[in-house]
Formats: C-alpha cells, sequence, structure tokens
C-alpha cells in the first residue's frame, strides 16, 4: 500500500511541477491582457484603422497562438477565454495570427465599411463606383507590399479578361491601361499589363519611382514577405531595406520596360463612352481602363500653428546623418515619428524631444516601441506627452502643456502629422467612399466588396 502512496505522491509531485507554473502564468497572462484591453479601451485604440483580425467566438479556443504569432505584439490578447483585439491600430495585415490558430478561428480582412469614409467602395474585383476604375494598394485600405502586389495582379487579371469585351473602342491612340502612381502597386500592375500584352503607362506625381517607400527615412526595413512579382519572379526575403527595395523595382522598370512618365500629377479623369480622358500637368491620356495606385500619404497635414512656414520646419526625413549638434523637436506618434526621433538621436550632440497629442505611443510597431523606450528611459530622447505645438519662432518652439505653455531652444522642426490623402480628388471622379450618402445603402462586407 506504502508503495502505491509513494507512487501516486511521486505523480502527484511531478505533475504539479509541470502545470502548476503554467496555470499561474497562463492566469497572470490572462490578466494582463485584460488589463490592456481595458487600456485600449480607454484610449480607443481598440478599433480598425483598416486591416483587422476578425475572431470567430465560436470556434475560438482560447489557446493564444494567435498572440504569440504575431509580430507587432499587443494587437490580440486573451480576454474571458476568447481571442480579442486589443490594440487595432497597430494591425498591419501581416496575417500570421489567421496561419497560427490550429481551429481556423481568425481571418484578417477589413473592417465593415459601410461608414468609413476613407476607403472607396470596391466590389470583389477592387473595382470602384465608377466602372472601369480599379484601385490596388493601400489606397483601398489595406497595408504592406505584399498586399499590394497581390491587389494589383488580381485587378490587371480581370482587366486582361474585360479588355476583348471593348477592344477597339477607342482607336490606335486608346491605351488599355493608365496606372495612377509608381510604388509597388503600380510598378507590379504594369509589369503584369506588360506580361498580358495590355498597352499602359505610369503616371507618377513624384520624381522618382517608389511611391510611399520613396520618402521613407534611409535604411528603412520594409516589410515584403515572399511575394511573386511579374517579369522578376519571386522576392524571397521578408525585408529589405528601402534602397534595397528601390532597386528592385528599378530592376522591374528596366527589365520589363515599364512606361513611366514621372512628373505627372493625376488631376481628374472623365469617361467618354467606353474611353476614359485622363487629365494630368502634361494634358490628356485615353485609356480603356484605369488603375488608382497612388497611396494614401497625399499632402503632409499642417499643424495650423504660427511659424509653420519658417523653413526649418519640414515633413519628411531623408537621412539623419546630415544632421549633428542641432535641437531637434519631432512631432506625431507614428511609426514614422518614432523612426526619425530614433535616428537622430543616434547622431552625434543632438537633443530631441518628440511632441505627441496622447499620454503615451499606441499606434507604432514592437520593435520600434521596445527601441524608443530605452532611448526614453535613458533620456537620449524626451518623451512630451499630452502635448501641442502653439508657435515655432526662428530660435525656439512653444509647447501647449497640460501645466501651461512651455517653451524649447530648437534649430529643427519635423512634422509627422499624417498626409491629406486625395479622397476629394477621388470623389470629383465620382468614385463613392463607405460614408458617403450616396453609397450603396447595402454597404460592404468585411471582405472590402
Amino acid at each position: 500500500m506504502s508503495g502505491e502512496v509513494l507512487v501516486w505522491g511521486a505523480s502527484l509531485a511531478v505533475v504539479t511541477a509541470i502545470v502548476l507554473p503554467y496555470v499561474l502564468s497562463f492566469r497572470k497572462r490572462r490578466h494582463a491582457d485584460r488589463s490592456r484591453k481595458e487600456e485600449a479601451v480607454r484610449l480607443g485604440v481598440d478599433r480598425p484603422q483598416a486591416q483587422f483580425p476578425f475572431v470567430d467566438p465560436m470556434r475560438c479556443i482560447g489557446c493564444g497562438a494567435c498572440v504569440d504569432a504575431c509580430p507587432e505584439g499587443d494587437v490580440l490578447g486573451i480576454v474571458g477565454g476568447t481571442a480579442t483585439v486589443v490594440n487595432g491600430l497597430r494591425c498591419v495585415g501581416h496575417g500570421r495570427c489567421e496561419i497560427a490558430c490550429p481551429v481556423g478561428a481568425i481571418e484578417v480582412g477589413l473592417g465593415d465599411l459601410k461608414s468609413r469614409k476613407d476607403i472607396p467602395v470596391l466590389d470583389e474585383w477592387q473595382q470602384t463606383t465608377v466602372p472601369g476604375v480599379f484601385v490596388a494598394g493601400e489606397l483601398g485600405g489595406l497595408a504592406l507590399v505584399k498586399n499590394a502586389i497581390a491587389q494589383a495582379r488580381k485587378v490587371v487579371d480581370r482587366v486582361a479578361q474585360l479588355a476583348p469585351a471593348t477592344g477597339g473602342a477607342g482607336g490606335g491612340d486608346v491605351l488599355d491601361l493608365v496606372i495612377v502612381g509608381a510604388g509597388p502597386a503600380g510598378l507590379t500592375a504594369a509589369a503584369a499589363a506588360r506580361e498580358k500584352g495590355l498597352s499602359h503607362v505610369v503616371l507618377e506625381q513624384e520624381g522618382d519611382l517608389g511611391g510611399t517607400i520613396f520618402h521613407y527615412p534611409r535604411r528603412k526595413l520594409v516589410l515584403v514577405q515572399a511575394v511573386e512579382v511579374p517579369i522578376l519572379g519571386r522576392l524571397r526575403e521578408g525585408e529589405y531595406a528601402k534602397e534595397d527595395l528601390l532597386g528592385i523595382l528599378q530592376d522591374l522598370c528596366r527589365r520589363g520596360n515599364l512606361q513611366v512618365r514621372f512628373g505627372e500629377r493625376v488631376q481628374g479623369l472623365e469617361r467618354h463612352g467606353e474611353v476614359f480622358s485622363v487629365r494630368s500637368t502634361s494634358g490628356v491620356t485615353l485609356s480603356r481602363f484605369v488603375i488608382l495606385a497612388m497611396g494614401r500619404r497625399g499632402t503632409p497635414r499642417k499643424l495650423g500653428a504660427p511659424g509653420e512656414e519658417l523653413p526649418k520646419v519640414m515633413y519628411q526625413l531623408a537621412d539623419a546623418e546630415s544632421y549633428e549638434q542641432q535641437r531637434i523637436l519631432i512631432v506625431g506618434g507614428g511609426d514614422s515619428a518614432v523612426e526619425a526621433a530614433l535616428g537622430l538621436a543616434r547622431q552625434p550632440g543632438n537633443q530631441v524631444t518628440l511632441s505627441y497629442r496622447r499620454e503615451k505611443l499606441v499606434r507604432i510597431k514592437q520593435k520600434n516601441e521596445s527601441r524608443i523606450a530605452v532611448l526614453l528611459a535613458n533620456r537620449r530622447i524626451e518623451g512630451a506627452f499630452n502635448t501641442d505645438v502653439e508657435e515655432i519662432a526662428p530660435l525656439s518652439v512653444r509647447l501647449k502643456t497640460p501645466g501651461g505653455a512651455r517653451e524649447l531652444p530648437n534649430d529643427y522642426v519635423f512634422v509627422f502629422a499624417g498626409g491629406e490623402p486625395p479622397f476629394e480628388l477621388l470623389r470629383q471622379m465620382g468614385i463613392r467612399f463607405g460614408g458617403d450618402a450616396s453609397a450603396d445603402k447595402g454597404g460592404q462586407g468585411r471582405d472590402g466588396h
């Protein structure tokens, strides 16, 4: 009898040694997730910005695999035994949570767009409410280069299906495709069009290709993931430095003999029967189909503060190494602002202050959060939270703080307050958005159609 007791006692000890720490860790983690969820709701960051992981609570088993798989850290958590979105603003559409879920309870897509005034109404082929005009890339709501490339290929496949039905509609001067924007989506669309024998031109308002990527800081890493690019083949690396990715896009243009016209700002389009007249700064281009791959960056959003017109105020940082021994204010709380602050703080003699209107940084990538936390802690960067820029002077900046006005000596101000997207231009083209009164009453589902 004593032998049995000994065996059962030993078994119980082993089970206790293994299971008890797991149970305690599990409970601690669930408590932390619940606290993070409550804080996210209070800060208003639990709601989606664009892409979003949708959890089916009837299928979710609360295993936490999705939480561990997310590279952004705190997008998801386990609350009440079910996976839930904690920080929706941080989701950039990796989709790794969807892959990791063992029961298929997660799908990454777009939120309910019926009231989204910043997302065009699109069908399952990325076609807008103007037949023949399509959207590819972040203008449609999904971030990441891989999504831009996939959407561009999908749209060109659809155009190739439709092209025979309208072939020859406009005569020899009419192109098959006008593509607006020379970023990854636009250039992929052009390469796919080249493979399918569709005549095309890419209109790019900047003086170089790359779209939003062109304006990234030097050596910034861009998440690409393994994707198949027409003409070039498969890109196998998960991330590329900005310069390397721009080199790939330049190689795509060269090898594909893509027709790109730089310095061409699109000003509108009109439809005449089966042909579009696309107006740009150089005149009118005729085309049977149009792909809008222009992104959402638009023109930089201004602060509206006195002194903002001073030459020391800038809206992008191309080369942090050009600034040394300077007193610098960074305005903004997104990844662009944080990455600029990190880059400038590493240069000799710089005094960097980060001004953000919220009480903490809530919508940045996990790796940026980890890096800036170290520099904030050792005072390499000063965090001026709950502040707004009140006035900019030649040698100083005045901030509005909860305790009153605060003046800082200053040499440069970098503003990362987002951009004014080209939504009004699209509305003038006849494209409807989810929040427009004239939009379809049925709205869209979460897949964006």
